[in-house]
């Protein structure tokens, strides 16, 4: 390939979906690396990406805000076209994400059969149900010439400033680098997808007894569900991370984890990406959907033999049959019983 030539990764879905798209960026910058490799994301998403080595430029697309109208699609354009790419991956798979690259002029553009712009596609690959998601991306490479390896983990890049803020933040709430951190990340997006706050406030609680320092992560809009976890266990013993800290602070904070305790929701692949263990809580969803974790002591705790999983691909806001059995089947110890193996495992390896 030309050293001039440019490819664009458009990936404007949710900020798991953006982490696991590294996989894709970082192989192809491997076999292509003459290439600059550009990527669109959503705000949230091009802030998880900042100071990825593999990445040349992030174009922000705010397609649920200021440009989520026409104009704003056509500014997408335009910027898409005076960047003259000649080729464009596209995990993605709405209409309008097709429809933009083709509107570009964009020569190449490659996406998955089961993209609703499939027909604007220059080339289109098999979307693969039984593959992780990482390896689905990836396969987007074939078209290139690319054969990407077998397993291929996701990567973020926290900077020296994320650091600073995360070393500044736990000095603040009175944690000692030398203490044992457990990152508990409660939240998502779905109901369906959450334990139950009282499960999780019992096991931070006898993760605090056993000498453990808990740290709750997320969002602003889980900090009511953390004020609540946080009022059940003695006081002391939990930090309150969630809502102040950016997207790549909150993944510095989960790599000086030991472990990290999530839902089927983004810091599970962000603690993939930093290299932490995850002990991850399946729902409404199931691995098989392949959005699992990943890494290599990496753990799911789920309900098997459920007629009613999986009850959709992205989880609901209420149980479907009203008994919400596949989290109130799975038991704080359950949870802590896993904990420990992980934990286990990692002072065998230290």
């Amino acid at each position: 390939m030309r050293a001039a030539e440019r490819i664009v990764v458009f990936q404007t879905a949710f900020i798991g979906d953006v982490v696991l798209t590294t996989s894709l960026i970082q192989v192809l910058r491997r076999q292509l690396s003459d290439a600059l490799i550009d990527v669109v994301a959503i705000p949230a998403g091009a802030a998880v990406l900042r100071g990825h080595p593999d990445i040349h430029d992030i174009i922000v697309y705010d397609k649920r805000g200021v440009a989520s109208g026409v104009l704003g699609i056509v500014s997408m354009i335009q910027r898409l076209r005076s960047n003259q790419y000649t080729t464009a991956v596209i995990p993605h798979r709405s209409l309008r994400s097709g429809l933009i690259c083709f509107l570009a002029g964009i020569p190449r553009r490659i996406g998955f059969s089961t993209s609703a712009a499939r027909r604007l596609m220059t080339d289109v690959v098999a979307y693969r149900s039984d593959q992780h998601e990482t390896v689905r991306d990836m396969s987007l490479l074939h078209p290139l010439g690319v054969v990407p390896p077998d397993r291929e983990l996701p990567r973020v890049y926290p900077s020296h400033a994320d650091e600073e803020a995360v070393s500044a933040f736990m000095t603040v709430s009175g944690v000692s680098p030398a203490e044992s951190i457990i990152a508990i990340a409660p939240g998502s997006v779905w109901a369906t997808k959450r334990w139950l706050p009282d499960r999780f406030a019992m096991l931070a609680q006898k993760l605090a007894a056993d000498g453990h320092r808990i740290v709750l992560i997320g969002g602003k809009a889980d900090k009511e569900l953390a004020e609540t976890i946080g009022e059940r266990v003695d006081q002391g013993k939990v930090v309150d991370a969630v809502g102040e800290l950016t997207l790549l602070q909150s993944a510095e904070l989960i790599r000086r984890s030991r472990v990290l305790i999530s839902n089927d929701s983004a810091p599970m692949h962000l603690a993939v990406a930093v290299g932490t263990p995850v002990v991850a809580i399946f729902g409404a969803t199931v691995p098989e959907f392949g959005f699992a974790p990943m890494g290599e002591h990496d753990v799911v705790v789920q309900t098997l033999g459920l007629k009613c999983r999986p009850c959709s691909i992205h989880g609901g806001n209420a149980c479907p049959i009203k008994t919400f059995v596949c989290m109130k089947e799975i038991t704080a110890q359950d949870v802590l019983l896993r904990v420990n193996e992980v934990l286990a495992i990692s002072r065998i390896e230290a």
